[in-house]
């Protein structure tokens, strides 16, 4: 029984421990760092401290990658994922070596969706609007090829006398795409319109 007893002590310290790590991280008041050196050391609660930083740093990624694996394991799909975050995004890629059943998830409106539950497993979690990409199986070259072609076309157009060219609409990352490819074609590209209206426009440079 008093071991029954101490157990439950110690989980309630425990429990204890982490409130006063949460209310440290949302605060900066000395008076709240003075009631915590009862609990904790200053060496302590600096590692605990960074060590949550950290989390917070590989949250996203994280989170995506396990909501990913469990997609992949439902639909008996194997791949291997990497995750990187350039220019504060997180990108998910999904690759196979040798033969693999991976391309039953890698086509464009696939990608799409998976991208979409992706981001709102994320958003679910940590609160947060997520912009992370996700890639399977070589998609993400894959639709930049395309999209290289729909700006190809797009001058074409322009230089059969049209004074503008609109692509269709689409995301903001692949946007940012088109406006790259343009200005390396020497061509100026703007978005308009408004949400899923919001698109693409290419023109002569001034």
């Amino acid at each position: 029984m008093t071991s029954g007893i101490r157990e439950d002590e110690r989980h309630e310290d425990a429990l204890d421990h982490d409130k006063v790590i949460e209310d440290a991280q949302e605060t900066e008041s000395d008076s709240v760092e003075e009631n915590d050196a009862d609990l904790v050391g200053d060496a302590d609660f600096d590692d605990a401290a960074g060590d949550d930083s950290d989390d917070e740093d590989r949250d996203e990624g994280d989170i995506a990658a396990d909501y990913i694996e469990e997609l992949l394991d439902i639909a008996d799909v194997d791949g291997d994922l990497e995750i990187d975050v350039t220019a504060g995004r997180t990108y998910v890629s999904v690759t196979a070596e040798g033969e693999s059943n991976l391309s039953k998830l890698s086509s464009g409106p696939v990608v799409d969706a998976l991208q979409q539950l992706t981001r709102l497993a994320v958003q679910a979690e940590t609160g947060e609007f997520s912009r992370l990409i996700l890639d399977v199986g070589g998609s993400r070259e894959a639709r930049k090829q395309e999209l290289e072609a729909l700006v190809g076309r797009a001058i074409e157009r322009i230089e059969e006398g049209a004074a503008t060219a609109a692509l269709p609409p689409m995301s903001s990352y692949e946007r940012k795409i088109v406006h790259d490819i343009a200005a390396d074609r020497g061509y100026h590209s703007e978005s308009e319109g408004e949400g899923r209206d919001r698109h693409t426009v290419l023109r002569v440079r001034d």
